[in-house]
């Protein structure tokens, strides 16, 4: 990313955890907004030549966001994420998981727990990715996760 924002990404083998900051030029509740509508994150989730669909979003804790990434020669990834709980423009967590296209997630998992924060008329995002083993982080690492998601996040910048 080739501005003065924040972003930074650690990967913790020890804890099974990715921990990623990121600071956007846009307030909070536009950060929020793409972050928790499904017309917005379908514009930036997938890296490209990925793109993201969402097929049922329901954002709520004990609601779910069920979506395929579709590839370039129309292979696709599906994947669930269940909404755990929510604090309005503050923080929610959810676990994600890989799916099949029944919606069936195939786990283990990952938690993920997002915080936002405003000052100074920019939005910081800190994620913490905790996986349930060792096994599932490095799958993560090997699918190119850090690329995919710092292309992800490029692409949020032009959204917002």
């Amino acid at each position: 990313m080739k501005n003065n924002l924040l972003f930074d990404f650690k990967v913790d083998k020890k804890t099974k955890t990715v921990f990623v900051d990121k600071e956007f030029a846009a307030d909070l509740s536009l950060v929020w907004d793409a972050f928790t509508k499904k017309e917005l994150l379908d514009q930036w989730w997938a890296p490209k030549p990925y793109i993201s669909k969402t097929k049922q979003m329901d954002f709520r804790e004990g609601g779910m966001r069920f979506y395929v990434m579709v590839g370039p020669e129309g292979q696709e990834h599906w994947a669930i994420q269940k909404y755990k709980s929510i604090t309005p423009k503050s923080n929610f967590t959810y676990l994600n998981a890989f799916a099949d296209k029944d919606a069936n997630p195939n786990l283990p998992g990952s938690d993920w727990d997002l915080s936002f924060s405003e000052q100074n008329g920019k939005t910081t995002v800190n994620i913490v990715i905790v996986n349930d083993s060792l096994e599932r982080l490095e799958q993560m690492i090997e699918m190119g996760f850090k690329e995919g998601f710092t292309a992800a996040l490029q692409q949020l910048e032009a959204v917002l």
